[in-house]
C-alpha cells in the first residue's frame, strides 16, 4: 500500500517517511496488522515533521517503530486429560518513556508477534493520549481458552505467568486482560505471580478483582468510554445519543458495556453478533438476558435469540452493519469494519462510527466515511477508556485506596473528553478539522516523541 499524506507535505518529507515505511516492510515480512497499523500513523506525519525537522533528524519515527524489547517464550501445561500442550507466550514492551509499560494479554488462536505488535503499536499513542503517564505494551500466546476448564485455564496461566513475571512489575510493566483474558484469567495470573515472587505487589496486574485491589468500573470502561467519546463527536455537531438507532458488533465485554452506557443515554441498541452470526432485535437489546446468556452460560448470540422471543432475529453470517443505524460501533476485532460495509453504512445514513475494538475498520472503510462526512473515533482515542481505568487502578493501589464507582466513572468522563478535545484540537491545529485520526495520531506522536527528546538517544 503506497503512503500518501493525509495533509499537505513537502516531497522531501513524504520521502523521509516512504523510507520508513518500506524499511518495515523489509524488516518486518509478513506482519499485515503490524504493516497496516504504522501505515495509518506514517501518513499523519508529514506536517509534523516538516514544522519540526529536529525529530526527522534525531530518528524520532524510526525509534518509535522500533519496540523496544519483543520476548516470546514457550508455555508448557497439561489438560485435564494428562496430554501436554505448549504454546507461545508474547510480550512487546513497546515504548517506556512515557511512564512503565501497560496493555492488555490476548489468549486467542489468531496470536501472533505480529499482531501484538500491531496492538503494541497502536497501545503506544493510546496511552499517551490519556496523560497518565503509561508507556505502551501488549502480550498474550496463541492459546485457546474456550471450551477448556477452569483448571485447564489455571494451569495454563500459571505456565505463563511463571515466565512472564520476570519481565512484568508496577515500575516496570504492567499487563491487564484482552481478548480471551477475564476476571478469571487474571486472578490465575496474579495468584500465581505473588506465589513465584512472594511479593504482595497489587500495582503489577491491572483488571484484578474488587476485594484484592481491582477498581470500579474497569469491567465496564473500554465500553463506557468509547460511548463518551461518540457523544464528545456529536456534542460537536449539535447533537446527542437521545433517541439514536445503534449497531454494535461482538458480544464480549466491550459491546456489553457498550450497549450499558448507551442504553443509560437515552440510545436504542439494536445488534449483537459473535462468529457465529448476528441478531437484530428491534425492541432494543436485553441486556440482562445478553449478560446472562454470555457472561453467566457462556453460550452465543443465537441462543439470545433463541430466548428473547419474537423481537429479535438471528441471522447466521452476514454483517450487522448490514442494519440501518445512526451509529455504528465495532466492538468485535480487528478489520472488521470493511470498504464494502462501509458504503453500506453510509447509503443507510450513519452519522458516526466509533471504534470499542482495536483498529476494526480498514483503511479504505475509514476513508470512504470520512469522505461522506461522518464522524470516525479511532481506536486509540475512542477506547482508550479501559487502560485509563487502569492507570486509575495503578494509582488506587499505590496509595492503598479504593474508590467509589462514581468517582471511577466521573474520571472517566473527565479522561474521555480531554482525549477528544485533544484529538479534535490538534486536527484543527494542522488544518485537518474534524478528523480524529490525524488528531489522535499527531497528538500521540508529539507527546511521545518531546519525552524521547527529553530524555536522550533511548
Amino acid at each position: 500500500m503506497p503512503l500518501a499524506s493525509r495533509l499537505p507535505a513537502p516531497p522531501e518529507t513524504m520521502a523521509v517517511l516512504e523510507e520508513t515505511y518500506s524499511g518495515v516492510l523489509r524488516r518486518d515480512p509478513g506482519e499485515a496488522e503490524f504493516h497496516q497499523a504504522v501505515h495509518e500513523v506514517l501518513e499523519c506525519l508529514g506536517p509534523v515533521l516538516a514544522a519540526r525537522p529536529g525529530l526527522a533528524t534525531a530518528k524520532l519515527v524510526e525509534r518509535v517503530i522500533e519496540p523496544e524489547r519483543q520476548i516470546m517464550f514457550r508455555v508448557p501445561w497439561e489438560d485435564d486429560n494428562g496430554e501436554i500442550h505448549v504454546n507461545r507466550g508474547f510480550r512487546v514492551e513497546y515504548n517506556g518513556a512515557l511512564g512503565p509499560y501497560k496493555g492488555g494479554l490476548r489468549f486467542h488462536p489468531t496470536v501472533n508477534l505480529g499482531i501484538v505488535k500491531f496492538l503494541g503499536f497502536e497501545q503506544i499513542f493510546k496511552n499517551a493520549l490519556t496523560g497518565l503517564g503509561i508507556g505502551g505494551g501488549k502480550g498474550g500466546s496463541d492459546f485457546d481458552p474456550h471450551g477448556r476448564s477452569d483448571a485447564e485455564v489455571m494451569r495454563f496461566c500459571q505456565s505463563f505467568m511463571t515466565e512472564l513475571q520476570r519481565h512484568v512489575g508496577e515500575h516496570t510493566d504492567v499487563p491487564a486482560g484482552d481478548i480471551g483474558v477475564g476476571a478469571r484469567e487474571i486472578g490465575y495470573l496474579f495468584g500465581q505471580y505473588r506465589r513465584v515472587t512472594n511479593r504482595w505487589e497489587a500495582g503489577m496486574l491491572t483488571g484484578k478483582g474488587m476485594l484484592w485491589g481491582g477498581s470500579a468500573v474497569r469491567t465496564e470502561a473500554t465500553g463506557y468510554g468509547n460511548v463518551m467519546f461518540t457523544a464528545e463527536m456529536l456534542r460537536r455537531r449539535g447533537e446527542d445519543l437521545d433517541g439514536q438507532q445503534i449497531v454494535v458488533s461482538g458480544s464480549g465485554n466491550v459491546a456489553i458495556y457498550t450497549i450499558e452506557k448507551a442504553q443509560q443515554l437515552g440510545a436504542n441498541v439494536i445488534t449483537v453478533s459473535d462468529s457465529g452470526g448476528y441478531v437484530v432485535d428491534e425492541k432494543g437489546i436485553d441486556l440482562d438476558l445478553l449478560k446472562q446468556v454470555k457472561e453467566v452460560d457462556r453460550g452465543r448470540v443465537s441462543d439470545y435469540a433463541d430466548l428473547r422471543g419474537a423481537s429479535a432475529r438471528f441471522v447466521a453470517g452476514g454483517r450487522v452493519w448490514d442494519v440501518p443505524a445512526d451509529i455504528a460501533l465495532p466492538s468485535a476485532t480487528q478489520n472488521e469494519l470493511d470498504a464494502e460495509a462501509a458504503a453500506v453504512l453510509v447509503r443507510n445514513g450513519v452519522k458516526a462510527v466509533s471504534e470499542g475494538a482495536n483498529m476494526p475498520t480498514t483503511p479504505d472503510a475509514v476513508h470512504i466515511l470520512q469522505d461522506a462526512g461522518v464522524a470516525f473515533g479511532p481506536g486509540k482515542a475512542a477506547n482508550a477508556g479501559g487502560v485509563a481505568v487502569s492507570a486509575l487502578e495503578m494509582q488506587q493501589n499505590a496509595s492503598r485506596a479504593s474508590w467509589p464507582f462514581s468517582q471511577v466513572e466521573e474520571e472517566l468522563s473527565a479522561i474521555m473528553t480531554s482525549i477528544h478535545d485533544t484529538c479534535y484540537e490538534t486536527a484543527e491545529r494542522y488544518g485537518a478539522s474534524g478528523d480524529y485520526v490525524v488528531g489522535a495520531n499527531i497528538a500521540g506522536f508529539e507527546r511521545v516523541a518531546d519525552a524521547m527528546l527529553a530524555q536522550g538517544l533511548i
